[in-house]
């Protein structure tokens, strides 16, 4: 065996002590299998993706491309789709990362049906302007939201994504609602968490991909690619351009602060994940890129893309280089989300320092993994609680499920190079180059 293709297959080795691990937390009661949220805690985290048993299914969907499942994995998917179905008729969260869009990428994921039944239920709880949050409940119970995580810009994506005959319909309200709360500003559109009618005084404009404007804007050129509406495109690029003009480009590079304005007590004003940082806000510049945008603030979309990748690696992680500098391997906001994207980089434009950096950061995993018997876990630093290490986690977004699965990846893509296939998810299909 060559030393690659050994690498190759301590990764996959990893992934599968990770995934063992997960399913020696799974339990089952009257309504199915469960999970909680973190070690030591005895509630269920519910059938969200984010931290519940729905984000399972997406560990299971990369798992489908190495090997056969077990029959204890075809029982936990079986009974997955099964409580998933259960509630989508009486569900009231609309989001992507708890409610009925996170069932949508579940059901999905699985191969199982109920995407229609999901679709149904979001018209019929559609207000004018998006979907009432049920997750911020400083808010009020009326409040819309329009990120991803938990507002209009997700359900929007999980539409496009959809199989669902009502998938349409529910992307043209998911439009209409994302249009009508744009606000204007004299570099371009943004679109804050909260419209500023209803926001609190002190709420920021959070700009980057998972609560700001960089995904809607990715999410309104998709679907004007999808749908034929050039508007759409256009006011995309118009958000991408407002973007530009906060960012701090220099050396190459592309990032924006986690909020506008910063406050002196922001200890770190960037992050570079997913979630608020320019990892996550490549995605746009894809996005971009898919819907046939030839430039943006005087450059092409893909170069604007690298820029954010740039920036992530000159950032210095995986390295804890201070208190609070990376000390989180999730998927949301830490190793295994980036290493997700540079993957899906690399199987898109086939730059060899994509693929070396993915596994520089898988070989950051595995020095931090917590191998106990034929299990594997990992455990987050805060380093400002008293005790700084926290109890590790199990699911999608911030546990063992989300790290175990990026591990898969990183072996089978090595093993068998750039065409291996890849696991398409709402939030990354129209970057991976398929």
């Amino acid at each position: 065996m060559t030393q690659a293709a050994d690498r190759a297959q301590e990764f996959v080795e990893l992934g599968e002590r990770g995934w063992r691990w997960v399913l020696d937390q799974v339990r089952w009661g009257d309504t199915g299998p469960w999970v909680p949220e973190h070690v030591g805690s005895l509630e269920d985290a519910g059938v969200g993706m984010y931290a519940g048993i729905g984000g399972l299914a997406h560990t299971l969907a990369e798992l489908r491309l190495l090997r056969a499942w077990s029959d204890e994995e075809r029982r936990l998917a079986d009974g997955t789709a099964a409580r998933i179905r259960a509630g989508l008729s009486t569900r009231e969260d609309a989001s992507w990362s708890d409610g009925l869009a996170s069932d949508i990428g579940a059901l999905e994921a699985l191969d199982e049906p109920g995407s229609e039944i999901a679709l149904h239920r979001l018209l019929e709880l559609a207000v004018p302007h998006g979907w009432t949050q049920h997750w911020w409940d400083e808010l009020g119970a009326d409040k819309v939201v329009t990120d991803i995580i938990g507002g209009t810009t997700g359900v929007l994506l999980a539409a496009l994504w959809s199989s669902g005959d009502e998938s349409r319909a529910v992307a043209e309200h998911a439009v209409t609602a994302l249009l009508a709360c744009t606000e204007e500003t004299p570099t371009g559109p943004t679109w804050p968490i909260i419209p500023t009618a209803q926001r609190p005084d002190d709420l920021r404009e959070l700009p980057n991909f998972s609560h700001g404007s960089a995904g809607a804007a990715a999410a309104l050129a998709l679907t004007g690619r999808i749908l034929g509406r050039p508007d759409l495109v256009e006011t995309a690029v118009r958000g991408a351009e407002h973007l530009v003009a906060m960012a701090n480009t220099e050396h190459h590079g592309f990032e924006l602060r986690n909020a506008f304005p910063q406050r002196d007590t922001d200890e770190f004003p960037f992050s570079y994940g997913w979630c608020h940082g320019p990892t996550g806000t490549s995605y746009l510049f894809a996005a971009l890129e898919r819907a046939g945008v030839a430039e943006v603030a005087g450059e092409s979309p893909a170069s604007w893309h690298r820029r954010c990748l740039t920036s992530v690696v000159n950032s210095g992680l995986p390295m804890r280089i201070s208190p609070g500098f990376w000390d989180n391997d999730g998927r949301c906001c830490g190793t295994a989300g980036v290493g997700d994207a540079f993957l899906d980089s690399w199987q898109r434009l086939r730059d060899p320092y994509d693929l070396a950096f993915a596994e520089t950061l898988g070989l950051a995993l595995a020095e931090r993994a917590i191998v106990d018997g034929t299990g594997a876990s990992w455990r987050f630093v805060e380093h400002r609680n008293p005790e700084p290490l926290l109890p590790a986690g199990i699911g999608w977004m911030q546990g063992a499920a989300g790290i175990a699965a990026y591990l898969l990846r990183l072996g089978r893509v090595l093993a068998d190079g750039p065409d291996a296939p890849a696991v398409e998810r709402m939030e990354n299909w129209w970057a991976l180059g398929r």
